[in-house]
């Protein structure tokens, strides 16, 4: 009887997959991927003059539309705040969610979301006024701090003042906007959020130069694309189109530079871009899938330059997001 049962639980549990296995097939069949994004976050995902939407993770949304539909245009970008973008996977309203959400064990284990690698290692940092003269994370005892509903922020804030004996008033705001808007009218003296985000936060101020990043992380903040579980082709869609967009930088293929390495021998190169084996195929994909996705948003490197890094207004240096040939940490599998 336990056998039984057993065999049971099996064909159930393979019936369920099957069942939400079909995230890949409905974004094709509708023609438009539907991906969550912030509500408007410099450099990581905001709309422009012209209301087109731009930044890191909105490049990421636009690759895999690239991988799965031949166009990185179509995209239908939902904005999402900090407390609606996990219930909003959760209950299928978007396909994906590419909004600077951090990699914790209590999003998978409790919330059934997976994320399919890390597009961006970040830390948890601080933003005060340069007036105040203050150079390290440990001079802000006694301060009023200013955090973000939904996120993992103010634990760890409380969490750093705690163990270094500092005293704090946590001000708890709904979003992004409404954080600066506090911080700006003085309700606090300090914000604090992902140290990418401090940067983003810092160009929507009146007088961006009149207020620094501190050097300190205190906290890991993985982030990257996040799915449901149960839909393994979907997953797998996701991760190796970043991975694409990687290991597109570290053998040298660019968006500028693509018709010369479609025509390069070397083996690694031509398994890439399709030329060679059936790659793409194996996860429901165009075997020049990433071909699709560099010409469309340009390979890891040149979207981390044109959207966060040197060439952008943030100006974030590139640190341990640089590849892991080159002294960073980002490493992605082969494509083989």
């Amino acid at each position: 009887m336990k056998k039984l049962l057993a065999v049971l639980a099996g064909v159930a549990a393979l019936a369920a997959t099957g069942a939400s296995a079909q995230t890949l097939k409905s974004v094709k069949d509708r023609g438009e991927l539907v991906c969550g994004v912030s509500k408007g976050l410099p450099g990581f995902s905001a709309p422009d003059a012209k209301g087109q939407w731009t930044g890191f993770d909105v490049d990421l949304c636009r690759a895999v539309a690239a991988a799965v539909l031949g166009s990185g245009e179509k995209v239908k970008f939902v904005p999402l705040t900090a407390d609606e973008r996990f219930p909003a996977l959760q209950k299928g309203e978007v396909d994906l969610l590419s909004r600077n959400s951090t990699w914790t064990l209590d999003r998978e284990g409790k919330l059934g979301l997976l994320f399919a690698g890390i597009s961006y290692y970040d830390g948890q940092g601080f933003l005060v006024r340069d007036s105040r003269k203050i150079t390290s994370a440990l001079e802000l005892d006694k301060s009023k701090v200013c955090v973000q509903a939904g996120t993992t922020a103010a634990g760890a804030t409380a969490e750093y003042f705690k163990s270094n004996g500092m005293e704090l008033e946590l001000i708890t705001l709904p979003d992004s906007a409404a954080l600066v808007k506090a911080y700006e009218e003085g309700k606090c003296d300090t914000l604090t959020t992902d140290v990418s985000q401090l940067y983003a936060l810092r160009l929507n101020m009146a007088k961006p130069a009149d207020h620094i990043v501190l050097p300190d992380v205190i906290s890991k903040e993985p982030l990257g694309p996040v799915v449901r579980q149960g839909d393994d082709q979907w997953f797998n869609v996701v991760k190796w189109v970043l991975y694409g967009m990687l290991n597109a930088e570290e053998l040298g293929v660019t968006s500028s530079n693509m018709a010369e390495a479609l025509k390069s021998q070397k083996p690694d190169v031509k398994r890439l871009l399709g030329v060679e084996g059936d790659n793409g195929a194996s996860l429901g994909l165009p075997n020049d899938f990433v071909v699709l996705v560099v010409k469309a948003v340009g390979n890891y490197g040149e979207s981390y330059e044109r959207n966060v890094g040197a060439a952008s207004k943030l100006g974030i240096p590139r640190g341990i997001n640089q590849l892991w040939s080159m002294g960073g940490i980002q490493y992605a599998p082969p494509i083989r």
